[in-house]
């Protein structure tokens, strides 16, 4: 497994070991042992999430004020473009973002942990997105940031079909409106 720092401290690109031949590929994708490792911290997952969506979706940018959520996230089928952004408030990056192209083909993963909102933009048909977290979904206590929001400057790639966004998401807060993490 190879683990890149991001300009995010604490958000990690995850590029899993794979062995491939004729008859396909094995990974491992996830251990306790080696991803505690990998991120320098104890980290323990309670829940898992699948998601499949068409091609535009965006969904994002969330995250939780209480019981906040580490999120460690991949793609198994088709594409998509994997943001983060930096809520925590005394940080040196804080308002930064990142985002990585993860996918079936490339099989990296994000390690996002608690202090950011995430979100992603399904780059094909029938995105299957899964994703692990620290913590249960509260939905009292979720917020949404406006995905286009000129303070962020977002850089989301230009697809062939207009983004497809639920009414949560359209409905975001500005950053500079939204609750952040001391």
């Amino acid at each position: 497994m190879k683990v890149v720092q991001t300009k995010l401290e604490g958000v990690f690109v995850i590029e899993p070991t794979v062995y491939e031949d004729d008859r396909g590929f094995f990974m491992e994708s996830f251990n306790k042992r080696a991803f505690n490792a990998a991120v320098g911290r104890e980290v323990e997952f309670v829940q898992d999430n699948h998601s499949k969506s068409s091609m535009g979706v965006l969904r994002g940018l969330h995250y939780q004020i209480k019981n906040t959520q580490g999120k460690l996230v991949r793609v198994t089928c088709g594409s998509v473009f994997d943001v983060a952004v930096d809520l925590r408030k005394g940080s040196v990056t804080y308002g930064d973002w990142v985002g990585f192209e993860l996918s079936a083909k490339n099989k990296r993963q994000l390690w996002i942990p608690e202090g950011f909102a995430h979100g992603f933009l399904t780059l094909e048909s029938n995105v299957e997105f899964l994703y692990k977290t620290t913590d249960y979904y509260s939905p009292e206590y979720e917020r949404t940031i406006l995905w286009n929001d000129p303070e962020l400057k977002i850089n989301w790639p230009e697809i062939d079909v207009e983004y497809t966004l639920s009414e949560k998401d359209k409905n975001g807060l500005f950053f500079n409106k939204s609750e952040v993490f001391e």
